[in-house]
This record gives C-alpha cells, structure tokens and sequence, in this order.
C-alpha cells in the first residue's frame, strides 16, 4: 500500500495527514505545491479539487483528511 499526499505550506490538514500516516506506520510520500508540483500540475491531477491535501492510496483518488482519516478507521 503506498499514500500519496498532495499538499502546501502552513496547510494544517497536510500536517495531520502525515502525521496519521506516521503515527500508524504507513508509506507514504508528500509532494509540497511550488515544490514537487505546479498548480497546473495539481489540476491536471485532481481536476475536481479545491483544498489541500489530496490524498492517492495505491494510484487511486480518495479525497482528503477527512477521507483519509475515515479510510484509516475503516480498515481497522
């Protein structure tokens, strides 16, 4: 299982998602806006979106913290 986070400076749900992660052991890897990724980029990749972060589970779209956190108490 790999966690991709899309995420951007001073984004508090950014932190908390990582933070889950690392809490609970999970892989992930985070991509900083302007850093790793252009908002065009952003775009291209979650066209629907409008907040940070966004949130991949093995290449698939879930949303974001909220959607993570949920996924999270859902797989225990």
């Amino acid at each position: 299982m790999m966690i991709e986070i899309y995420g951007k400076t001073f984004c508090p749900y950014c932190d908390k998602a990582k933070a889950l992660c690392e809490r609970e052991g999970f892989e992930y890897s985070y991509k900083e806006l302007d850093k790793d990724f252009t908002r065009e980029e952003f775009f291209n990749i979650f066209p629907t979106a409008r907040t940070f972060p966004q949130i991949k589970i093995d290449g698939n779209d879930i949303g974001g913290y909220t959607e993570l956190e949920a996924w999270w108490q859902n797989k225990e």
